[in-house]
């Protein structure tokens, strides 16, 4: 048992322009080196970009493309009597909203394009129609949890 407190979950502030807590959580996820404003920036022209693109509501659009990209199960490396073996594991909501994000938001800047708002835009938009790299990302993972099946009575 720790020694140490539990961290308390702090609750966010929701985003000023589209009242969400996730469209906070996510800029604060993208955020680099402390510049919050030029994460928010990036992140309102990237979902500008969206409503021209999409033609929809762009929280919808991004929320959608969020829980495209969501995993639903992952491995988790168990080492039983000398051999090191990937368990499948359920993931809760809080990791898949995580693990969703920084596949997003790492996927878009590996793109090629000019600005980030730009590729951040379609990396979300390829997330809405079910291809991209983060999506793909998820298809690998979820993969690799089937393959390793015969693994999941290790799991405690």
């Amino acid at each position: 048992m720790g020694r140490k407190k539990k961290s308390i979950d702090r609750k966010l502030a929701p985003d000023p322009r589209y009242n969400s807590v996730v469209v906070s959580k996510f800029v604060n996820r993208m955020m680099w080196e402390g510049k919050r404003s030029v994460s928010l920036r990036l992140v309102h022209e990237a979902l500008g970009i969206l409503q021209t693109k999409a033609d929809k509501e762009p929280l919808e659009v991004f929320l959608k493309a969020l829980d495209n990209v969501k995993p639903i199960i992952e491995v988790k490396s168990r080492r039983v009597g000398g051999a090191t073996y990937q368990v499948p594991v359920e993931i809760r909501e809080s990791r898949r909203e995580a693990l969703g994000m920084r596949w997003i938001i790492n996927a878009a800047r590996a793109r090629s394009g000019h600005g980030m708002g730009d590729r951040l835009a379609a990396e979300l938009l390829d997330a809405y129609n079910n291809t991209g790299t983060a999506f793909k990302k998820k298809e690998d993972t979820h993969k690799m949890a089937e393959a390793n099946k015969a693994f999941a009575h290790y799991r405690w």
